[in-house]
């Protein structure tokens, strides 16, 4: 697991207590930005997850 793959994890988790913040709270604009920040954490853990495919794959090949 690379960074990228950790921070990505991290920032799902971190959107995931704010949109759920926002329910409880009934905060609309937190909960969406909860949203926003829990997609963006699945983007980026999906580039690192890119990047050690990438690895894995020129080590097979090398």
């Amino acid at each position: 697991m690379n960074k990228e793959q950790v921070k990505g994890r991290i920032e799902e988790v971190k959107g995931k207590a704010k949109e759920v913040a926002g329910e409880i709270l009934d905060d609309d604009e937190l909960e969406a930005e909860g949203n926003v920040q829990k997609h963006v954490g699945k983007v980026q853990a999906g580039l690192g997850d890119l990047k050690e495919d990438i690895k894995d794959e020129i080590r097979e090949n090398s």
